[in-house]
C-alpha cells in the first residue's frame, strides 16, 4: 500500500501589469470606466521582511514601505481572511500618474488583493476581488475596468461582489492624457457635488450614458461629441480643474479632437481623438491651445486598452 507523500511547494513569486483606467467619462458618472495604456507592473516575491524597490513615475511616493496603499491592502484583506500575511519584496514600475484620477489607487487596492489572494491562498473570483477593491474605492469603474480591461459598465450587489459587463470598443480609439502639476483628492472634488439633482439632469445623463455605450460599441464616433455632455459633476468640479473648461473648449473648435471629460473626479483630462488625425498631430495642436491660455499640461498619447489585470497571463496560469 503507497502512502501519500505530503509535498510542499514553495509560493512562487506573482507578477501583475494593473492599467490607469478614466471612471465617468463624462455622463456615465460612477457607473463605468475604460482602461487605458498606462501600467502599474507588480512583481511580488516571498522574503523574510517586506521592501519596495521602484522605478517610474512618483517613484518617491512608490517607494514608502510605511502606509503603503498595497502592502496595506493586502494585509488588511489577509488580515480579515485569519491568514497570515507572508512579507514581501516588491519591485513595481510605474506609469500611472499618482493623485491625478487615472485610477492609480484602484490599481494599487487590486494589487493588494490580488497578492493576498496569491499568497493566503484564498478561492475568490474575479466578481469578489473587483468586490472587494470597489468596497475600498467607494465605486466599482475603476476598480472594474482596471481588472478585466476595455470598457467596464460596473455596480455593486447586495452581498458586496461587483456585477460587471465589459465593452471592447469597436474599432480603435486613440485618447489623449492632459495631466496638470497638481494633484487633487477625490474626497475633495466629491465635496463640490450637490445632494440632489433635477430630474432635468438627471435623465439627460441617463440619455447621454446611453448614447456613449452605443458609440463605444457600434463605433460610432459620430455619436461621441454630444454623447459626453454631463450635468452631474463636471460643472460642479470645473473650479477645481481648470484644464476641463478650457479643454472642452479646444475640443470643440479643433478638428480631429471628438470631446474632453475630466479623467474620474480630476484634475486630468481625458481628450477623444478621431483616429484619421495623428496623435502627434493632435497634441501640437493641443498644446498651441492650452499655452494660448497660459495653462501647461504634461500630454500623453495613448488608446484603450483590452488589458486588464485579471486577464494577464501570469494571473490565469496561476488562476488555471
Amino acid at each position: 500500500m503507497r502512502t501519500a507523500k505530503k509535498n510542499r511547494v514553495a509560493i512562487s513569486s506573482l507578477d501583475l501589469v494593473l492599467p490607469a483606467t478614466s471612471a465617468n467619462l463624462g455622463p456615465a458618472f460612477d457607473a463605468a470606466a475604460l482602461a487605458f495604456g498606462l501600467f502599474l507592473r507588480v512583481r511580488a516575491t516571498p522574503a523574510d521582511d517586506f521592501s519596495i524597490t521602484v522605478r517610474g513615475r512618483d517613484a518617491e511616493i512608490c517607494g514608502r514601505v510605511e502606509n503603503h496603499l498595497i502592502l496595506t491592502t493586502y494585509r488588511e484583506v489577509l488580515q480579515e481572511a485569519g491568514k497570515p500575511a507572508q512579507p514581501l519584496a516588491l519591485q513595481l514600475d510605474n506609469q500611472i500618474p499618482i493623485g491625478k484620477g487615472c485610477g492609480s489607487s484602484a490599481a494599487a487596492r487590486l494589487a493588494g488583493i490580488a497578492l493576498a489572494v496569491h499568497f493566503g491562498k484564498l478561492r475568490w473570483t474575479n466578481s469578489r476581488i473587483v468586490g472587494e477593491a470597489s468596497r475600498r474605492e467607494h465605486h466599482p469603474d475603476n476598480a472594474a475596468a482596471c481588472w478585466m480591461g476595455g470598457l467596464a459598465v460596473a455596480r455593486m450587489s447586495a452581498d458586496s461582489e461587483a456585477q460587471v459587463a465589459c465593452v471592447i470598443p469597436r474599432g480603435k480609439w486613440p485618447l489623449l492624457l492632459a495631466v496638470p502639476d497638481e494633484a487633487l483628492a477625490t474626497e475633495e472634488a466629491r465635496r463640490v457635488l450637490p445632494s440632489q439633482y433635477s430630474r432635468a439632469d438627471a435623465v439627460t445623463n441617463v440619455q447621454n450614458s446611453m448614447l456613449l455605450l452605443a458609440a463605444f460599441v457600434q463605433g460610432r464616433r459620430d455619436l461621441l461629441t454630444s454623447a459626453l455632455d454631463d450635468r452631474m459633476h463636471q460643472p460642479y468640479r470645473a473650479a477645481l480643474c481648470p484644464l476641463l473648461p478650457a479643454l472642452q473648449k479646444v475640443a470643440a473648435g479643433t478638428p480631429g479632437v471628438l470631446g474632453a471629460v475630466l479623467s474620474g473626479a480630476g484634475p486630468s483630462v481625458l481628450i477623444f481623438l478621431d483616429n484619421k488625425v495623428g496623435a502627434e498631430r493632435a497634441k501640437a495642436q493641443v498644446r498651441r491651445q492650452l499655452q494660448a491660455r497660459g495653462l501647461k499640461a504634461e500630454l500623453i498619447a495613448t488608446a484603450i486598452t483590452k488589458q486588464g489585470a485579471g486577464r494577464g497571463k501570469a494571473w490565469t496560469q496561476r488562476r488555471a
